[in-house]
C-alpha cells in the first residue's frame, strides 16, 4: 500500500532531510512540504494525508495545537529537538515520536509503525473481514547495503547485535541480512507475542525454539545464550506453552 503523507518544520533544512528520506522508503508517497503550521492547515486541508510528519516546536500554531485540529484519519509522527514534550505527543495518540537529529534508520523505523498500523486498518474495513483488534503486522522493512527490503516475519529465526548493526537470520537464506540499526530499534519494530529477547544481543522467534540446551536455544550449530537478565522472562513463556 501506499501511504501519502506531509512534513511541517519551521527549519526547512529538516524539511528537505526528512523529504530525502521519504524518497528512500517504497510505501511513502510525499504529497506536502510546510514550513508553518498555518500553511500545513491549510494545505492539509485541501489534501488530505495518511501520515504527517510533524515538527513540535513552532511559532504561532506549535504541533501540539494542529494535531488537535487536522482529521481523526490523519496519523502523527512527532519530530522535535525537546524531548519534554514526548509525553504530550502521545496523549493526542501519535504513531510515534522522533528526537532530532533524525537518523535514517530511527525514521524507518516510524515509517514501519505507520505502515503496520494503515494496514491493519485496512484489512478491518474488507468486508466480511475476521481480522481481530490484537491483528499484527505480517512483515517489516529494513535497510540493507543500499536497498529496502521487505521481510516476512514468519521467515525469521533469530537476530544478532553487532554495535550498530543487526544480523537477521531467515529461514531462506543461508546468509542474514544486515542492516544499520541497533537491537532496540529492531525490536520495537517486532510484535512481542512472536519475539522475545532472550540476550543484549539476541531477540528469537518463539515459534522456532525446538530445543533448549544449558541454558543456550539451539538453531542446528548454533547456540543462542540466554542472559541472566532476561532468564525470568523466557521461563516465563516456557511455562505459559
Amino acid at each position: 500500500m501506499i501511504i501519502k503523507c506531509a512534513i511541517v518544520d519551521d527549519e526547512p533544512l529538516a524539511v528537505e532531510l526528512l523529504a530525502s528520506y521519504v524518497q528512500k522508503i517504497p510505501f511513502l508517497e510525499l504529497v506536502g512540504k510546510y514550513t508553518n503550521a498555518t500553511d500545513a492547515l491549510h494545505g492539509i486541508g485541501e489534501t488530505p494525508v495518511d501520515l504527517l510528519f510533524l515538527d513540535i516546536q513552532m511559532p504561532e500554531l506549535n504541533g501540539l495545537e494542529l494535531s488537535r485540529m487536522v482529521s481523526d484519519q490523519t496519523r502523527i509522527v512527532f519530530t522535535t529537538a525537546f524531548d519534554q514534550y514526548a509525553v504530550d505527543g502521545f496523549r493526542v495518540n501519535a504513531l510515534d515520536y522522533l528526537l532530532k537529529p533524525i537518523s535514517y534508520a530511527d525514521f524507518l523505523v516510524a515509517s514501519n509503525k505507520a505502515l503496520q498500523w494503515f494496514q491493519l486498518v485496512q484489512q478491518s474495513e474488507r468486508p466480511g473481514s475476521a481480522v481481530q483488534s490484537d491483528s499484527e503486522p505480517t512483515s517489516i522493512f529494513v535497510k540493507s547495503e543500499y536497498k529496502l527490503l521487505q521481510i516476512n516475519l514468519d521467515d525469521i529465526r533469530y537476530i544478532e547485535g553487532l554495535k550498530d548493526y543487526v544480523k537477521i537470520y531467515t529461514e531462506q537464506s543461508p546468509h542474514p541480512i544486515l542492516s544499520l540499526m541497533n537491537m532496540k530499534a529492531i525490536e520495537q519494530m517486532l510484535p512481542s507475542s512472536r519475539f522475545i529477547r532472550v540476550h543484549r544481543s539476541f531477540i528469537v522467534q518463539k515459534s522456532k525454539i525446538r530445543e533448549i540446551e544449558r541454558n543456550r536455544i539451539v538453531f542446528g550449530d548454533v547456540y543462542i545464550p540466554i542472559g541472566d537478565s532476561y532468564k525470568q522472562a523466557f521461563q516465563d513463556f516456557i511455562n505459559a506453552k
